[in-house]
């Protein structure tokens, strides 16, 4: 590989021709045609040629090379159309270049100046009288700082001359398809014709990025399912629950599990009492009894004389988990047993030396679970609550703790953010997915209202009289990403501030950067109900169950995404009460903001919200897999492109089924350096 090429590869963070031949243009320039000075429009780019006809350093209103340019420079019409050019940062080189007469050929956005249309750093070079035009639309492709477009433009063209770019899909499948063939389309993305449509490059609905965006979604497809063949490889113990602890602990339930809770069940027992580790993602809506669920799970391990763990990110969600799993087992006669990094001394060896002997039968805590030093006696299962927060890599990890004898624990992950269908096909191919779609009976529906922030004295005051009501209610605060320092203030200044505004209420205060203690005895003395208005950060976003809590303001509502507000959202309407959440918004919103907003107010669908989020959002960010290490997608775009794939779906299938020597070739070319971390 050459100098120049091999150093266009290291700053793009390539390790093979296969994956900078990949690298496609974000857009196109069309350089195929000149436009007369006379017929340039304001905002639209184009490629003008002429003779410089004056080259001047300007210093006002700061130091600046000026260009002026004429079709013919030596016109005597004083009326000739003109074009100026400004380069702002230039080379002495740059200005004995730009002499008078030289012919000149530039492209760049002409827009109205103070002496008429003037580009500012358009692109240009020095031309002879009929120097030819380029043939092909000019690609702009993403780059990185001290790399240019025409540094990445060489070393893809040499590396297209190198490359494998033979077809690796079967004829019969493209034809069935209408797709064309590989190396045809990749030949179009990176040089179209003159004659090629511009929206269709600039949307990808050009066949050559259909082509593309198919191999792309194959491959993960390909990838995704290969590693759950893969896992079906594996053993794990099969879990049987020979001590009746299931039937004991759905009987002491004052309540009944609803269907979609026992049609969950069914499923997840199903899976454990096979020889392979289970692998299957538990989604439902905020409150829809995911945690009963799991609970179920974890007995099945409990009764087959083995261990479970249930792993949540943050101490909150995961000190509520273990209140309710105590709550619930205790009376069974299990031990649980409670694991959190800021555990200490005697407690914490205590605690790992129950994990270690098998005395612990369910460990809850966070992401201290998969810590150096903590070592099962026997994990048969592992619960991973709110699975996007955590990397494919921290899953690993807690699993690995569990193998015993090449037995792997089973897996069950939970979401209560839903997942739309085509993100669920993408992403989650190798996972068996489990829905709760149906509420608990008592659930109250939950009134939304947006209120601007000029009536906050008025939101204070209505706060006044519902607690005083015997309710109690929540005040979350805004976030602040730029700082977790800043948003410790906010949390601060606003206790302070109810304090003073509501003296006849007992306030509490819970925020991310208090002790685990503290924080549990503030959430305890507020589901107690000795707290009657709570002041918090989004620490609560999830895992917090007070029935009578039932009023929830969000100050700022605007700065959080929507799956959160539907998450916060999510922490009243669970007692007997009507609930209403009031959001609390800046007085001047753009569009977006009003529309994001508006979503909330007039839907409890989470589906519905999670698919408003995933367009603003990106899948990436939706599932936390851009931290993840799991290959994202580049060129489809799961929104647009559901139909191509549903047949890479198809395809991989086939593909998988009769052609594995296919299936390794697209995958070389697609994932060459493998498809670590897959979703695990």
């Amino acid at each position: 590989m050459p100098g120049k090429t091999a150093e266009v590869h290291d700053k793009l963070g390539y390790a093979t021709a296969a994956e900078l031949i990949l690298h496609l243009p974000l857009r196109y320039e069309d350089e195929t045609r000149l436009t007369p000075i006379r017929d340039l429009r304001p905002g639209l780019p184009a490629l003008v040629e002429g003779e410089v006809a004056q080259c001047d350093v300007q210093y006002r209103p700061r130091r600046q090379l000026v260009v002026e340019v004429r079709e013919q420079a030596n016109a005597d019409d004083a009326l000739a159309p003109t074009l100026f050019f400004r380069l702002l940062h230039f080379y002495p080189s740059q200005q004995a270049q730009l002499k008078s007469g030289n012919r000149i050929r530039l492209f760049g956005e002409p827009r109205q100046g103070l002496h008429g249309l003037e580009m500012v750093h358009p692109r240009y070079r020095l031309v002879k009288p009929g120097t030819p035009l380029s043939e092909t639309l000019t690609p702009v492709y993403p780059t990185v700082a001290g790399l240019s477009q025409a540094a990445i433009r060489k070393a893809i063209a040499t590396t297209m001359q190198e490359a494998d770019l033979g077809e690796a899909l079967p004829a019969p499948l493209l034809k069935r398809l209408k797709l064309p063939g590989f190396e045809p389309s990749l030949r179009r993305l990176h040089s179209p014709p003159p004659d090629a449509a511009p929206a269709a490059l600039e949307l990808k609905t050009d066949p050559a990025w259909q082509r593309l965006k198919f191999d792309e979604l194959l491959a993960q497809q390909l990838a995704l399912k290969r590693y759950a063949q893969a896992r079906h490889r594996l053993t794990a113990r099969p879990l049987k629950d020979e001590q009746q602890l299931i039937e004991r602990y759905l009987a002491s339930l004052p309540f009944s599990a609803t269907g979609a809770q026992q049609r969950a069940i069914e499923e997840i027992l199903h899976d454990l009492t096979g020889r392979h580790p289970m692998n299957r993602l538990l989604q439902g809506d905020v409150g829809s009894g995911k945690t009963l669920v799991a609970c179920v799970a974890c007995l099945a391990a409990v009764g087959s004389g083995q261990q479970a763990a249930v792993m949540a990110p943050t101490e909150i969600l995961a000190e509520q988990h273990h209140l309710k799993f105590r709550e619930w087992l205790e009376p069974l006669g299990l031990k649980v047993v409670w694991l959190a990094a800021a555990l200490k001394g005697a407690t914490k060896r205590e605690a790992l030396a129950q994990i270690a002997d098998g005395s612990a039968q369910v460990v809850v805590g966070t992401h201290a679970l998969f810590q150096e030093g903590v070592e099962f006696h026997s994990l048969a299962i592992a619960v991973v609550d709110e699975q996007h927060r955590f990397g494919v890599a921290q899953r690993l990890a807690l699993r690995e703790k569990g193998k015993h004898k090449a037995a792997q624990p089973h897996l069950l992950m939970m979401s209560a953010t839903p997942i739309p269908r085509s993100l669920a096909m993408s992403y989650l191919a190798d996972l068996d997915v489990s829905v709760i779609d149906e509420l608990p009976p008592g659930r109250t529906p939950i009134t939304t209202k947006l209120i601007t922030m000029a009536r906050r004295d008025e939101v204070v005051e209505r706060l006044r009289h519902y607690c005083a009501d015997g309710a109690q209610a929540y005040w979350v605060c805004p976030l602040v990403e730029e700082s977790q320092k800043l948003e410790l203030k906010a949390a601060l200044d606003t206790f302070e501030e109810m304090q003073a505004a509501l003296p006849e209420l007992k306030v509490g205060l819970v925020h991310g950067r208090m002790k685990a203690d503290e924080k549990a005895a503030a959430m305890a003395a507020f589901k107690a109900g000795e707290i009657q208005l709570l002041v918090a950060t989004t620490v609560i976003e999830v895992g917090v169950d007070v029935p009578n809590a039932s009023l929830m303001v969000i100050d700022h509502a605007e700065r959080m995404g929507l799956a959160q507000l539907h998450q916060l959202r999510g922490r009243v309407g669970r007692g007997s009460r009507e609930s209403t959440c009031l959001l609390l918004y800046a007085d001047a919103l753009s569009d977006l903001a009003k529309q994001r907003l508006k979503i909330i107010r007039d839907s409890q669908d989470g589906f519905a919200i999670a698919r408003e989020d995933l367009k603003l959002r990106g899948p990436g960010e939706f599932l936390g897999a851009r931290q993840s290490g799991l290959p994202m997608l580049r060129f489809a775009d799961l929104e647009n492109d559901v139909e191509l794939l549903e047949a890479a779906r198809t395809a991989a299938d086939e593909l998988l089924k009769h052609d594995p020597a296919t299936v390794q070739r697209h995958l070389a070319r697609w994932l060459p350096q493998g498809a670590a971390f897959m979703l695990a």
